[in-house]
């Protein structure tokens, strides 16, 4: 359809729910409504649901069943800010319908996955409601922020009760050209570094050069540039390290800076763990001399996987039943909340929509992807609880 106004109730339930959400400004780490409408919906399918809120974050729990296996499903409802509304085709949260697409913030990442949890728990239950082991749902808004009150704060109290997954089925955008082309069975770890090198700030007539806290970290930075991480393996790239941000000066063209701050990323494979990556950057740090110099050192995400075993098994066997296709299982991308999970030991794999209109001005997904994602999620969950 092209016309940009849709009614709701006349279409399918996963879309139906999708834009509902969208329309719940949930720039993170707002939640705006949408967790108490899942919650509700889910009630009524039988599940068993709380708040598990940290600071400005909701976090919603529902389950149902009880024992092992234990499948997760884990989702977001934060969205990151869409930037000037005008540059949208239609307002970023007043979805549109428009030649087949869902458009608005959060549409592919990841309101649409979350909207397809909800219906496939709804069907999955009415059609199993004495299904063995547990299913649950884990969803948040704070993914898409700091990932300080989110999952990361859920998790000791799912540890205090003895209630960590076995399974956990992630719903971010996987998928690349089309629904169910790729799924990550992990992830590299993410972590954020800065450097600060202290010189003496002076005129730039009178100055040493030797006090110019860039001049002495010049030949440093560019060490940091040409590092090389030979660390990669059939299943994860080589740890890549890349400068962000380079802040000296006061902005006067007459002054020289007084200090040199360097922030950097990491994302580093398993092979590579973070205190063996610090000792590596501090030796590094320390033969080029720059001067008196301090490191910040925060580690966002610990690496996981690859997983194995019957989460990516049912995942692809799904996708070969339904989409007649075999998934790429891979570690690419960035970061996700599973990385909160694999760690301990779960297995996590994430399969959703397709990715290239994430975080972007018109984020949108395809209405039969949409349509698709439930019958997917409920066949992973049939594998894994019924067969």
């Amino acid at each position: 359809m092209s016309h940009t106004e849709y009614n709701a109730a006349a279409v399918g339930d996963v879309l139906a729910l999708a834009m509902m959400l969208i329309r719940r400004t949930s720039v993170t780490p707002q939640d705006a409504g949408c967790s108490d409408l899942i919650a509700e919906r889910l009630r009524a399918a039988g599940m068993d649901t709380e708040f598990i809120d940290s600071g400005p974050v909701r976090n919603l729990l529902a389950v149902h069943g009880v024992g092992t296996p234990h499948l997760m499903l884990l989702g977001h409802t934060d969205v990151v800010p869409p930037g000037p509304p005008a540059d949208w085709t239609t307002p970023p949260f007043e979805p549109a319908v428009r030649d087949g697409r869902l458009y608005g913030r959060g549409a592919a990442d990841m309101k649409g996955s979350v909207a397809a949890f909800v219906v496939a728990l709804e069907r999955f239950l009415a059609e199993h409601p004495e299904h063995p082991g547990t299913v649950s749902l884990l969803l948040t808004s704070d993914e898409e922020g700091p990932a300080v009150d989110g999952v990361r704060a859920v998790v000791p109290v799912l540890q205090a009760r003895d209630q960590l997954p076995d399974y956990c089925l992630v719903g971010e955008p996987s998928s690349s050209k089309r629904l169910g082309d790729v799924i990550r069975i992990g992830r590299r770890g993410s972590i954020q570094a800065r450097l600060v090198v202290r010189g003496v700030q002076g005129h730039t007539a009178y100055a040493d050069p030797a006090d110019n806290p860039v001049h002495r970290a010049g030949p440093l930075l560019a060490a940091l540039g040409r590092l090389d991480f030979d660390d990669g393996d059939e299943w994860f790239p080589p740890t890549k390290l890349q400068i962000s941000n380079v802040r000296a000066g006061q902005g006067a063209e007459n002054v020289t800076p007084g200090s040199l701050e360097v922030w950097f990323n990491l994302r580093n494979n398993p092979n590579s763990p973070a205190e063996q990556l610090k000792t590596r950057i501090e030796s590094l740090i320390a033969q080029h001399d720059p001067g008196a110099w301090e490191l910040e050192w925060r580690i966002s995400g610990q690496p996981f996987g690859p997983a194995r075993g019957a989460l990516p098994e049912a995942v692809i066997d799904t996708c070969r039943e339904q989409l007649e296709l075999d998934p790429v299982a891979n570690t690419g991308g960035g970061t996700s909340d599973g990385r909160f999970l694999g760690p301990l030991g779960v297995s996590v794999v994430e399969l959703g929509p397709v990715n290239q209109s994430i975080h972007q001005v018109d984020e949108h997904v395809a209405v039969s992807d949409l349509e698709r994602l439930p019958r997917l999620y409920e066949g992973v969950m049939r594998r894994l609880l019924t067969d």
